[in-house]
């Protein structure tokens, strides 16, 4: 069972913090994950597709789309942050 976390403008389109997921595979990447919320899950595909930037971490740590996730990962979707 995937965390899934959403923060900040993400969290506000998504219209919730979290959620968990099953994986339908032992492994699969950050993109992977990202195409199976877009087909599940219409407001998660209406930000991906917005155009505006979306970083990932898996276990608190900045990744790619080629990273990997396992079952019992943690997982962030969170824009950009800017500081002044």
């Amino acid at each position: 069972m995937l965390e899934i976390h959403y923060f900040a403008s993400v969290r506000e389109a998504m219209q919730r913090s979290k959620q968990q997921l099953s994986l339908p595979e032992a492994t699969m990447t950050v993109g992977g994950l990202v195409e199976l919320l877009s087909r599940q899950d219409a407001c998660f595909k209406n930000v991906y597709e917005s155009g505006k930037p979306l970083l990932v971490a898996v276990n608190q740590t900045m990744v790619d789309s080629t990273h990997p996730v396992c079952d019992g990962d943690e997982v962030a979707f969170f824009p950009p942050m800017t500081g002044g």
